[in-house]
């Protein structure tokens, strides 16, 4: 059921500490050397942490980053957060051979980049992302998946009845943060999925188990986005601190993903700028 998860987690060396970790109103940050991840901060935590945090020290600083990560396996959606937070900050780091190959290619717009090939096609999109009206709706047969639904929306339980229909699938980081990739990439099956958005490692084994391309942003300035995070730079969002940048999958997806979930579907948000 965690194999996912964990394929993430054990690629992070022992000795990869936590320099800084800000739990945000809006996102949730974890930087690891030259490393920032980022997670949209989920505010749902009624059930227990799994970390027992030592107190007398700056939050979560020297915890061995392995460790922390191992939270992104919580069911307190607030502590989620920072576990995945802190797996992006291992996978996108700019000392990886394929971040550093995605900086160099320069910003990349998630929907954007994905326009020519959706024309005329069926496309689901998990999470409403800004603009989608705009960037996709003209081009394609486009359905939008949401926790909330607005205006048009579909609700997410939707899922298990649109997804195995599309001809592509978009999806929302926040997926990986609500436990519901797992099951959202088996309904996917063939079309596999294109996880965009802020909260996206950028880890090349999520091409084993489905994910077709990762869409994300790259944390050029730390400083800045800790500032941004922590809400002291409210005239910003943290795409003022990064690059938009994708590392695309080699070959087609899986027909569909080792394991399953027992849980609720659905993006849980979308990945909106803050």
């Amino acid at each position: 059921m965690w194999e996912l998860y964990d394929t993430l987690i054990k690629s992070i060396p022992p000795d990869c500490r936590v320099d800084e970790a800000i739990p945000g109103e809006h996102w949730t940050m974890v930087r690891s050397g030259k490393g920032v991840g980022l997670a949209m901060t989920l505010h749902e935590d009624t059930r227990p942490n799994i970390l027992s945090l030592p107190p007398g020290r700056p939050f979560c600083k020297g915890m061995p980053l392995a460790e922390l990560a191992e939270a992104a396996k919580s069911w307190n959606f607030a502590e989620a957060s920072l576990g995945m937070a802190a797996i992006s900050a291992y996978w996108n780091s700019p000392e990886r051979e394929f971040v550093a190959a995605a900086l160099e290619r320069g910003d990349t717009e998630a929907f954007g980049a994905w326009r020519g090939r959706v024309a005329g096609k069926r496309v689901a999109v998990i999470g409403h992302f800004l603009h989608l009206e705009k960037s996709l709706a003209p081009f394609c047969e486009l359905s939008i998946l949401e926790r909330r639904p607005g205006p048009g929306d579909y609700p997410d339980s939707a899922c298990e009845y649109l997804l195995p229909f599309q001809d592509f699938v978009f999806a929302t980081g926040v997926t990986l943060i609500n436990k519901t990739l797992p099951r959202l990439l088996e309904l996917a099956g063939e079309a596999g999925i294109i996880l965009a958005g802020p909260s996206v490692p950028m880890a090349p084994p999520l091409f084993g188990r489905g994910v077709r391309d990762l869409q994300g942003l790259l944390v050029t300035d730390p400083e800045l986005c800790a500032a941004i995070v922590r809400g002291e730079r409210p005239e910003l969002t943290v795409f003022g601190a990064g690059r938009r940048v994708s590392v695309p999958g080699e070959g087609p997806p899986r027909a569909a993903a080792a394991g399953g979930e027992e849980a609720a579907f659905g993006a849980g948000g979308p990945e909106k700028p803050a």
